[in-house]
């Protein structure tokens, strides 16, 4: 496989060579070039959406995506230890598998245990974040994005270049807790006027070892090491962007590569001794290209092709650490998506849009009496969007079809059909359109994955699949403020009904690779998210934004009356959390400060004092200053983690860092 990834990597910087050596002579061209702007008023879009982007995004003081994501509210993430971590996003409580994460605009898949792993996503050629639920508030979208509970958007960065330039250069490096070392470069170069190419490649080694209170009977008072965290990760884009008359395609090729251990849980098995030795390597390589056209005034098409591969190798020796059992297992993971979305606007206020998608799915696995899953799955969505001055309209039905092979004919878990509607509701009252009312309603059925059906010993095959129904109403109010130091201000809040029958919930084992899956036969979920955001302008020097999020969430299960458990709260799911985010500018200097809160909680079904979970707490701290050097920029920023060190865990038995400090350089050329 080593042999494979460096055949792999050396194509890419082979390919980044030849690109670098087209060199078109552009230098007299003026091309107003594709921006993104985004800005931090709240956006008054149908459905309940939030976005963190641009400098906002980038002094957050976080290593991922997943520790950015935790700052939206109705979010809860299960964080397994430190860097090297299992990293799962859960939104609203419907589970992860029933979040969709798009990079760029396609859906990222994990056929074999629906999860992806949002640690293995840097910051460092995000532009944006974004947070919907239900769906985007567009029609003319893929049959895929049609199909989830929620889902979370990754805008990576498209080249901009200024004036006459033709290429971009930057670089990062940032060091310091758990022996980090994370160097990153991005490079960006306009070939001509309509096509330009990017490179981005990133590097990150740490041990992932950090002190910890251990707990005795009377509390925390021993302090351990944690140990096995160690990571080596590579990632590497390449993309190509292209205008064509009436529209525009890219295309990007992304490798990434890792070999970690796995923490497990902090259980003493002999005395002062945590021994656990799991170790994983993976392999992620996939292509994908998206076409935009517009053919006449009134009817657009967009294309997507993808092609995926994972490889998957997972080890734990019961020698090493005894409380796991003997595992040395390889998985390969293969995807092949196909997409065509058609928008017709019919006439001035009314717009349909049919999509088409298919997929398929195939899973190799080294273990015991294993079936080597396939499956088909088709998706069409048929959507349609009335929009008058005040009152806009969105419905859609989806039809889910899947088709399941097995090399046992007997094991196979048989072929689905479903259709699942959605129907969205936005009214503006007045014409300042200060404030919009919204709400919708979204059913969604979710295919168990293929380790809940065929895991040697573990999956079921008539295990059920999840239907949820999602109920929401919210209102957003945004208002711009002319010569006041309070520039801005603006909110959401939304009320919320879910339910998910069958819900499939998995607990992992002794080790983080083996999960054993139930059903629940009812979950009822009831919650309200809001948050507020701010921007001052202060003595014309200072710029201060402000973000407020606060969730309050209650998901119950209902499923066997007779059972001791019957209407208590879901395992990590907290009655209230909420986060703040405090960013400010001055001159050249910058700060952000950063707080959330995680309110008590179980880790069990039943909720009983042995199971209850303490709240926690964290608060975060960055200081940069940019310094110009000629016509390059240098910005030196020191970050600074659980200012507080406080001790907690967001995962019984797997504790986080206390207080951890980092630097960070970047410079752009």
């Amino acid at each position: 496989m080593k042999q494979f990834c460096v055949c792999i990597l050396t194509l890419l910087v082979f390919t980044s060579g030849v690109f670098a050596k087209a060199d078109f002579d552009s230098a007299a061209i003026n091309t107003l070039d594709e921006v993104r702007i985004y800005g931090s008023h709240i956006a008054r879009e149908i459905v309940p959406v939030q976005t963190l982007s641009g400098k906002e995004l980038q002094k957050l003081s976080v290593h991922s995506v997943a520790d950015a994501v935790r700052y939206f509210a109705g979010v809860q993430i299960k964080d397994y230890g430190g860097v090297g971590g299992l990293k799962t996003v859960n939104i609203r409580s419907m589970g992860s598998q029933h979040v969709g994460v798009f990079y760029d605009g396609v859906k990222l898949e994990n056929a074999q245990n629906g999860i992806v792993d949002l640690g293995r996503f840097s910051l460092d050629n995000m532009d944006a974040i974004s947070l919907y639920n239900g769906q985007k508030s567009s029609v003319f979208q893929s049959a895929k994005d049609f199909a989830s509970a929620s889902a979370i958007y990754l805008s990576t960065r498209i080249p901009r270049f200024e004036g006459n330039r033709n290429s971009n250069i930057k670089a990062k490096f940032k060091a310091g807790a758990f022996d980090l070392l994370n160097p990153a470069i991005l490079w960006e170069h306009r070939i001509n006027e309509a096509l330009s190419y990017s490179f981005n490649a990133e590097y990150m080694n740490t041990s992932g070892r950090y002190r910890f209170k251990s707990k005795k009977k009377n509390g925390y008072d021993t302090t351990e090491v944690r140990s096995n965290g160690d990571v080596y990760a590579l990632r590497i884009e390449q993309g190509l962007f292209g205008k064509i008359a009436g529209g525009d395609w890219k295309t990007k090729l992304y490798f990434y590569v890792s070999e970690r251990g796995y923490p497990g849980a902090a259980v003493r098995e002999e005395p002062g001794k945590f021994t656990h030795q799991d170790r994983q390597d993976d392999a992620n390589i996939f292509i994908q290209t998206t076409l935009r056209k517009s053919i006449g005034s009134r009817y657009e098409t967009q294309i997507v092709g993808k092609y995926g591969f994972d490889y998957l190798h997972y080890s734990s020796d019961p020698r090493i650490d005894v409380t796991t059992m003997y595992i040395n297992n390889h998985y390969r993971q293969h995807e092949i998506y196909l997409s065509v979305a058609n928008k017709i606007k019919l006439i001035d206020f009314w717009t349909a849009n049919l999509s088409v998608d298919g997929q398929w799915n195939t899973l190799d696995a080294d273990l015991v009496n294993f079936v080597y899953p396939q499956r088909y799955t088709g998706l069409a969505a048929l959507a349609s969007s009335l929009d008058f001055r005040r009152f806009k309209m969105q419905a859609s039905v989806l039809g889910t079809f899947v088709r399941e092979l097995t090399q046992i004919p007997a094991a196979t878990a048989g072929d689905k059909k479903k259709l699942t509607p959605t129907i969205i509701l936005s009214y503006l009252p007045w014409d300042n359109n200060k404030l919009n009312f919204r709400a919708f309603y979204k059913n969604i059925f979710r295919m168990p994955t293929f380790n809940d059906l065929y895991y040697t010993f573990i999956g079921n095959k008539n295990l059920k699949p999840e239907y949820t129904r999602q109920y929401n109403f919210g209102m957003t109010y945004d208002n711009r403020i002319k010569r006041r130091a309070l520039k801005h201000v603006g909110f959401q809040i939304d009320v919320y009904y879910n339910e998910v029958t069958d819900k499939i919930v998995a607990m992992p084992t002794s080790n983080q690779f083996v999960w054993t899956m139930t059903n629940l036969g009812l979950v009822e979920i009831r919650g309200i998210d809001a948050f507020i955001t701010t921007s001052w302008k202060i003595k014309n020097a200072v710029d201060l934004k402000t973000r407020f999020t606060y969730t309050f969430q209650k998901a119950q299960n209902f499923t066997n009356p007779n059972d001791f458990y019957y209407g208590h709260k879901i395992p990590y799911i907290p009655l209230h959390s909420g986060s703040v985010i405090i960013d400010g500018e001055y001159k050249t200097w910058d700060f952000n400060y950063s707080f959330i809160y995680t309110g008590e909680r179980y880790n069990a079904a039943a909720n009983i004092p042995i199971n209850y979970t303490k709240p926690w707490y964290t608060s975060d701290f960055s200081v940069g200053k940019t310094f110009k050097l000629a016509r390059k920029e240098l910005k030196i920023t020191l970050d600074v983690n659980n200012i507080f060190n406080q001790q907690y865990e967001v995962v019984l038995k797997y504790p986080m860092p206390g207080t951890n400090v980092f630097i960070k350089l970047n410079l752009n050329i």
